[in-house]
């Protein structure tokens, strides 16, 4: 997890394919260099996600700071408001920030996603229904929707 100026920018998988050029997005886009150290903003994020994992919780409220294009932005925001328990698929949320034609632009913007769960990726399925791609891996995804009962496999 990472903070900058009193906002969460950095929850993410350790390791996944695209973590490097998510750390050097956020460390050119804000000027800045990784420094080891907890904040109020993390202490409130480790506690909220134990919360969510412990079923107590379906919004976060942390102070977020996406770092990214404006595109990508607006495709995070999208998936904040695809509501808890429930899944969207590519081109749905394609048509929530009323670009329907930008279906593979959305899905890298969501696999850039840096705020893994609070800005939840997670709930991007396939159009058949099916799982698809996840930093985390789709064990960690099924796992993750299931939590939810977004899917009662």
């Amino acid at each position: 997890m990472g903070a900058y100026a009193d906002k969460l920018c950095l929850a993410d998988w350790r390791y996944r394919k695209m973590r490097s050029g998510i750390d050097s997005r956020l460390q050119q886009g804000l000027k800045a260099e990784y420094v080891e150290q907890d904040s109020p903003v993390l202490e409130q994020t480790r506690t909220q996600l134990d919360e969510y994992f412990h079923r107590e919780r379906k919004n976060f409220d942390i102070p977020l700071l996406m770092v990214g294009t404006d595109f990508q932005k607006q495709v995070w925001q999208g998936l904040i408001n695809i509501p808890y328990g429930t899944t969207a698929s590519y081109l749905e949320l394609s048509q929530s920030i009323s670009n329907e034609k930008a279906v593979r632009a959305v899905a890298s913007a969501n696999g850039a996603n840096a705020i893994s769960i609070m800005i939840p990726c997670h709930r991007i399925i396939g159009s058949d229904d099916s799982l698809v791609g996840y930093a985390g891996g789709l064990a960690a995804k099924k796992k993750l929707l299931q939590l939810e009962q977004a899917l009662l496999v």
